[in-house]
């Protein structure tokens, strides 16, 4: 897929964020995009810097009906599953199960959905479901619940919905993307600040330690190389400040 011009891509999550960074490049790139979110203030707001090509829908994207029904109302050629919820920044113990759960309840369960409507619809050839995991996936991330636990699962899916793909001949790319930690998002911002308080550090200083900051139109840039560029044909790629690194 070189060329998305006049195709649809639907993204989840793309009122702000890395969501808002994907749409934006997208839709730059000639695709008509489908943001999905929860604020519709966030979403007029990318209406209206992105004109025509840009068409919102207020939803719950860990909804299994909304996936369902969009995938079906507008059979998207590039999927993006960027959808997720800020985990609360406490220790273990301070958790209860469902602050704990909460990113396997809302991160998990769309990829989930989605994915499952992806292969069963079943998308055009061609097409490519490209799911947000996280660089926690792979570290861990012990003030963040079951945060690292959800995006370590979100690969696995995708993975899954790979082999899927290739052993009925679908010919549906499923790729997942795993950002390093970044103060330029909110769920970011929250996290960093989490973890300079726990190591007793200055937040400014505890940034510089980071190296560079991954901003969300990088990740825009590094999801519009993947739907396009041919030579990236790997299922799971680590994504910094320098660039897209695939994982084994």
């Amino acid at each position: 897929m070189n060329d998305i011009t006049g195709l649809t891509a639907l993204v989840t999550g793309a009122g702000r964020g890395f969501g808002r960074g994907i749409a934006t490049a997208l839709s730059k790139a000639g695709a008509s995009v489908v943001g999905v979110g929860r604020d519709q203030a966030h979403l007029a707001e990318l209406r209206t810097e992105l004109g025509d090509t840009f068409t919102p829908i207020v939803a719950d994207a860990a909804d299994a009906v909304v996936a369902g029904s969009l995938i079906d109302a507008y059979r998207p050629r590039v999927l993006v599953l960027n959808a997720g919820a800020t985990p609360l920044p406490r220790p273990i113990h301070q958790h209860t199960w469902q602050s704990f759960s909460r990113n396997w309840e809302v991160d998990v369960q769309q990829v989930f959905h989605w994915t499952r409507e992806a292969l069963l619809r079943p998308l055009h050839p061609d097409s490519i479901v490209l799911a947000l995991s996280s660089g926690a996936a792979l570290r861990g991330s012990p003030l963040s619940g079951g945060y690292a636990g959800a995006k370590a699962t979100i690969r696995f899916i995708t993975a899954y919905a790979a082999s899927e793909s290739t052993k009925d001949g679908l010919d549906i790319r499923f790729v997942s993307l795993l950002p390093q930690l970044t103060p330029a998002t909110s769920l970011g911002s929250a996290g960093a600040a989490a973890y300079a308080r726990r190591q007793g550090v200055d937040f400014s200083e505890f940034l510089r330690g980071l190296g560079p900051t991954l901003m969300p139109d990088q990740v825009g840039e590094a999801a519009l190389k993947l739907v396009t560029g041919g030579e990236h044909d790997q299922n799971a790629y680590l994504l910094t400040h320098a660039g897209l690194t695939p994982l084994d």
